[in-house]
């Protein structure tokens, strides 16, 4: 269990690294064309205090808007999932707005609410994760088979009563995978408008002003913290799950 579950990622993520510093040794790419492994630790040195603020900046507005994409996600999904109207009538508008590509609306946020970065960064984040999460809760709540659910009513157990003991644990599967799909997308939000805001604070801002400075090992710095704190949250999801839904994941 502890080989599978620490020892065979961290031996992916060093072969990683050892590759990529290969292949930068290799093709004989200088720092300012290509960064390898062994530049970034200079550059987290160097910065240090900047990437502990930014990073910090980055995270709670990255989890401000994944937490407001689960509430609505999940309000939005119910509806869809209990009403088939609602879902026919939803379901286009979600996905004509989905397909939007938000590289194009983080500007237009960006000038709606000039100065308020903090608003428009979480918005961009919860705008850009709230859907797989809206559509797999509607799909497990609109796939319950009704026999569970007409044997509970014979009993008479209440729609509430159905809904806490039949659909909300059948849905909890397509949720949390749903989650760790939405948990990357917020990063992206997140980092979208911290890079393209006048005021934009964050890793974003900080990959920002690397590329300015064509400071190359400081931007592919930024890039690795970005996926380390990814990854973090990542892990944080499959422990809500194996706490929350742990009699179906299967190892």
């Amino acid at each position: 269990m502890f080989v599978h579950k620490v020892v065979v990622p961290v031996a992916a993520m060093v072969i990683f690294l050892l590759f990529w510093e290969a292949l930068v040794w290799a093709m004989g790419w200088p720092n300012y064309k290509m960064a390898s492994p062994s530049d970034l630790w200079p550059a987290y040195v160097k910065y240090a205090d900047l990437f502990v603020i930014n990073s910090w900046q980055t995270l709670w507005r990255t989890v401000a808007g994944l937490g407001l994409a689960i509430i609505f996600g999940t309000l939005l999904g119910m509806v869809m999932g209990f009403s088939r109207i609602m879902r026919e009538a939803l379901y286009p508008l979600l996905v004509g707005f989905n397909a939007v590509p938000k590289a194009t609306v983080v500007p237009i946020v960006a000038l709606m609410f000039v100065g308020a970065h903090d608003f428009n960064t979480v918005l961009i984040a919860f705008m850009i994760s709230f859907f797989p999460i809206a559509v797999s809760v509607s799909i497990g709540l609109s796939t319950l088979e009704p026999e569970y659910r007409d044997i509970l009513a014979a009993l008479g157990a209440s729609k509430v009563t159905i809904f806490w003991k039949i659909a909300l644990p059948k849905t909890l599967p397509e949720f949390f995978g749903a989650l760790k799909v939405s948990v990357t997308l917020a990063f992206i939000g997140t980092n979208l408008m911290e890079i393209v805001s006048p005021h934009g604070r964050g890793l974003g801002a900080l990959f920002d002003s690397g590329k300015t400075n064509s400071d190359y090992p400081l931007m592919f710095a930024v890039l690795i913290a970005l996926a380390a704190l990814g990854i973090l949250l990542y892990y944080v999801v499959i422990a809500l799950e194996k706490a929350l839904a742990g009699w179906a994941v299967r190892d």
